[in-house]
């Protein structure tokens, strides 16, 4: 079903989850778009390496809420199904400590509360009562509000007494600690917050709402890798009569008084739009994107006095053997978990020590590696470069022998000798590939101070036809924060365009 044309365009900059996700809502309301995208694929952090026979996702690797993406062809009338095959993964993830304990987390109640119980069985209870919390929080805070914009302080003002109602000042930490007493079970029940850049000691408790998305809509994986469900959201996009340019950056907004009137390219393209929207970074947009203006200057200097979420450095190998006894995704904790959140949140300073997400796709979805073989990627946080000033060209290979190292002691027998191709992905790759500032790998840090009406708003405050798409506005970072952005922005942007 080909939308009817309303005679309106937009032009949408970057082709990310949050950038596609709008571009679909906007040309299935009848607004011709145009996705511009700089790279050579399109992706933003969903990018991907194709090395040696394995494919490699530069991630997002955890899709939850599925329904927010088979939403976007269900406005007209498709169905997700067609264009790419998404895969349950169970356990959603293993916790490793250091002194070999094994935690499996997932929506089977019953493996679930045996494995609780093993730790500690007086925790039972406490969590049952947590996921009361969590759905509460899940209603308020997504159900509510994670697609509606904030554009003025008195949305905010209306949203507060239920946020007060539910805590959201304390940290997800201290709310998960005031339920349950083992420790362990403390840090496999709040680090989710580091998935969208956020410190659990310091991120609102509102993000306990992750629990009752995982709980409830499971946790996925797209067959071929996180790339293919991209392909399949440009192919519904150009399905459905929209434009996707590849490989020619933004250099330029180009304003009217308060208004975005065209938009330039490295190119030379040069095209006029009745709307803007930017899922690039979001210091990017106003400082570089938007140089030369009044707004884009006083914007800019506004947002670098805000916090940015950390870094991340990503190894990516390719093995030898299948590791049928490693799920799908790992949490090897460190020694420290409260210390070395510090080091990477407040000190920022590279600690000796480290907790490792691992991610073996392979192990749920063959394809992505050769017959035989496995493919992982190990990925640790650490301070973005406005906080740790190292030279991430030596220091690189050092990091990376080091978490090698770590996954080889602890999972990998012989990791080093089966090796057929690694690579690793430092914070001046994200400052240099996707323009992120600082190199930070979430954008802005979800704070509650920098939440809802605090965050990047989806439509600007002065330039009446530029809009915001993606982790640095309202609702945030992770694939259903920025679907959700999306529908936000889209809301808006219908509405203004199509009266």
């Amino acid at each position: 079903m080909i939308p009817e044309p309303s005679g309106k365009s937009a032009c949408v900059i970057g082709a990310g989850f949050g950038g596609l996700a709008l571009a679909i809502r906007l040309q299935s309301a009848g607004i011709a778009t145009t996705v511009i995208e700089g790279r050579d694929k399109p992706g933003g952090r969903a990018y991907h390496w194709e090395r040696d026979g394995f494919t490699f996702d530069a991630g997002p690797t955890v899709i939850t809420d599925p329904d927010c993406l088979r939403e976007l062809w269900a406005l007209t009338g498709h169905d997700m199904a067609e264009d790419i095959e998404i895969m349950p993964v169970m356990p959603f993830y293993r916790l490793n400590w250091p002194d070999g304990t094994n935690f499996d987390y997932s929506n089977d109640e019953e493996q679930l509360f045996r494995g609780i119980a093993e730790l500690n069985p007086g925790d039972v209870a406490g969590y049952q009562r947590f996921l009361e919390y969590a759905e509460g929080v899940y209603e308020e805070g997504y159900v509510k509000l994670g697609h509606v914009p904030f554009l003025d302080f008195k949305s905010m003002i209306k949203a507060a007494p239920a946020l007060a109602k539910k805590q959201a000042w304390r940290s997800v930490y201290s709310m998960v600690a005031s339920y349950v007493e083992n420790e362990k079970l403390r840090e496999a029940l709040s680090f989710h917050t580091l998935l969208v850049g956020g410190n659990p000691m310091k991120t609102s408790s509102i993000y306990a709402l992750i629990h009752k998305l995982e709980k409830d809509g499971g946790v996925w994986w797209a067959k071929g890798g996180t790339n293919r469900l991209i392909a399949a959201m440009v192919t519904h996009l150009e399905r459905i009569g929209g434009t996707v340019r590849i490989g020619d950056p933004v250099v330029q907004i180009h304003t009217l008084g308060n208004h975005a009137s065209e938009v330039e390219t490295q190119s030379g393209y040069k095209q006029r739009f009745d709307a803007v929207a930017s899922n690039a970074d979001i210091m990017h947009s106003y400082r570089d994107l938007l140089a030369g203006t009044k707004r884009g200057a006083s914007y800019a200097k506004s947002l670098a006095r805000k916090k940015f979420s950390p870094s991340l450095f990503v190894v990516h190998f390719g093995i030898e053997g299948t590791w049928p006894g490693i799920p799908h995704h790992m949490i090897l904790f460190g020694p420290r978990y409260k210390g070395l959140l510090e080091d990477i949140y407040d000190h920022g300073v590279l600690p000796q020590d480290f907790s490792v997400y691992l991610h073996h796709p392979s192990v749920t979805d063959p394809s992505v590696a050769p017959e035989g073989m496995s493919t992982f990627y190990a990925l640790v946080p650490v301070a973005h470069m406005g906080k740790l000033s190292v030279d991430w060209e030596k220091m690189g290979p050092v990091l990376e022998k080091r978490i090698l190292d770590e996954v080889e002691r602890r999972l990998i027998p012989d990791l080093h000798g089966r090796i057929k191709t690694k690579f690793h992905y430092a914070p001046r790759d994200f400052a240099q590939d996707l323009n992120a500032h600082q190199g930070s790998a979430f954008s802005l840090e979800p704070l509650l101070t920098q939440s809802a009406y605090f965050r990047g708003h989806n439509r600007d405050d002065v330039l009446d036809n530029f809009y915001l798409v993606g982790a640095g506005t309202h609702p945030g970072a992770g694939i259903p924060g920025v679907v959700g952005s999306a529908k936000a922005t889209a809301g808006l942007m219908v509405e203004d365009l199509v009266k």
